[in-house]
């Protein structure tokens, strides 16, 4: 199928391009009033995961009411440790909640890592071929998944949480033990990313949400070691990493076979662009908060961070999630304004 707007792709691989690409983290879901309609029709947060039809649904509203330049895929990073062993709960105002976690070499029953992607996971997959047939070319559609460091965290720890010290006591009390549970999730990663490809996904996004709690020692250890393997293995499409916080990190995250490393809101463009020249795309970058500005303050600082790029190599997007409660009028003026701008490069 031939992509009608392909500037998403262009600008990862540094190809010309003739305004900067936008999307966001989290762009189908409560922002938006069409998405809480759906999700309040089902029974829950993993049903709408679960079900294709609506997955794609709701992965689709962005593009028909936003305007973005891509469609990401419905889904959640958790989807992986509940293939490999590990059910989660979805529980309202609490997050993820796992009845059982990996504490001892015993626990690794739990996380199986040879299995078939298609029979655990086959419902992002046909996500992904329902919502590329519906979009028929419109945008690129982004797969995605948690990179093995993030996933590790909720696998050990249970839950979501500040600082995870349950999953980096372990780095420190067993470590062998840390090892053989990260290469096992990266092992289902790269299967799972691999099928979404297959699938028909153009672009591939891999989340370090908690990349910020790991010195940088450790973060080369126990985070960039696995995601490095990950970037060597997927070569198909147009790879982003984004590691969010992991600021100390981001010139060894630029150097891994990557497209395009993403940034959150407390990273300096210019700064980084300086450190890593014009080898790699950067992501980014809008503090999330900025949304909540009025529009004409929204349209300032947009303006302000495409004014930063220094680069054409630049895909335009939040430093993380858009938040819940903000308003999709502010959404639509942020995206608006970057494609009214002007490239000066």
């Amino acid at each position: 199928m031939i992509l009608k707007n392909d500037l998403i792709l262009r600008a990862a691989k540094g190809e010309s391009i003739e305004r900067y690409p936008v999307w966001l983290m989290r762009q189908a879901g409560r922002i938006l009033p069409e998405y809480r309609a759906v999700r309040n029709s089902l029974s829950g947060f993993k049903e709408l995961v679960e079900t294709p039809q609506f997955a794609a649904e709701v992965t689709i509203q962005p593009v028909d009411i936003l305007g973005v330049d891509a469609a990401i895929i419905f889904s959640d990073i958790l989807v992986v440790p509940e293939a490999m062993g590990l059910e989660y709960q979805m529980i309202e105002k609490r997050g993820p909640w796992f009845e059982k976690t990996i504490k001892s070499e015993a626990d690794l029953k739990y996380a199986e890592f040879d299995f078939d992607i298609e029979d655990r996971l086959g419902y992002v997959l046909e996500a992904i071929k329902l919502t590329n047939k519906e979009l028929d070319g419109r945008v690129p559609l982004i797969g995605f998944a948690g990179a093995p460091w993030t996933i590790f965290c909720y696998m050990v720890e249970g839950s979501g949480s500040k600082t995870f010290s349950e999953a980096r006591k372990m780095l420190y009390t067993n470590p062998k033990l840390a090892h053989d549970l990260l290469s096992r999730i990266t092992k289902v990663t790269i299967q799972y990313l691999k099928a979404q490809i297959q699938a028909g996904a153009h672009m591939i996004q891999v989340f370090d949400s908690w990349a910020g709690i790991l010195g940088t020692e450790q973060y080369a250890e126990f985070s960039l070691r696995y995601l490095n393997e990950i970037a060597n293995a997927i070569n198909e499409v147009p790879l982003t990493l984004f590691s969010k916080g992991a600021i100390t990190s981001v010139g060894a995250i630029a150097k891994l076979n990557c497209n395009t490393v993403g940034l959150d809101w407390n990273m300096d463009i210019q700064a980084i662009r300086a450190e890593i020249g014009d080898s790699r795309t950067l992501q980014g970058n809008l503090d999330p908060c900025a949304l909540y500005s009025s529009h004409a303050e929204v349209a300032d600082l947009t303006n302000k961070m495409l004014n930063s790029f220094q680069s054409k190599r630049h895909i335009v997007n939040l430093g993380h999630g858009v938040y819940p409660d903000v308003d999709p009028e502010k959404v639509k003026t942020f995206i608006n304004t970057v494609k009214e701008y002007e490239i000066k490069y």
